[in-house]
């Protein structure tokens, strides 16, 4: 069983106005059988984070693109993306690169 982990996930670049306008959130994710990991936080962000228009954070099980995300402060591209098993304490931002002109 995998123990409780205590995460920070921020929101920007416009982002934030999906999650009522809130930038930064200090979440514990609780137990499950398996390790988290960044699909099973998307997932939890969905269900009991995400306010409205789910459609412009994420596609699928992952966010849609345009959407850049940082995992203590790297890319989540050189982290393993989805299969990134969290750690406590990580920081994961969420940052929206898709701007209206």
């Amino acid at each position: 069983m995998a123990a409780p982990v205590s995460l920070q996930v921020e929101f920007g670049g416009g982002a934030e106005l999906l999650f009522d306008g809130v930038k930064k959130h200090q979440v514990t994710l609780p137990c499950q059988p398996e390790p988290w990991d960044i699909r099973n936080l998307l997932k939890w962000i969905k269900q009991n984070m995400l306010k409205e228009r789910p459609e412009l954070f994420m596609q699928g099980e992952s966010v849609r693109p345009g959407i850049l995300v940082l995992i203590n402060d790297a890319d989540w591209e050189l982290m393993g993306e989805l299969d990134y098993k969290l750690q406590d304490q990580d920081n994961v931002v969420f940052i929206s690169t898709l701007h209206g002109g």
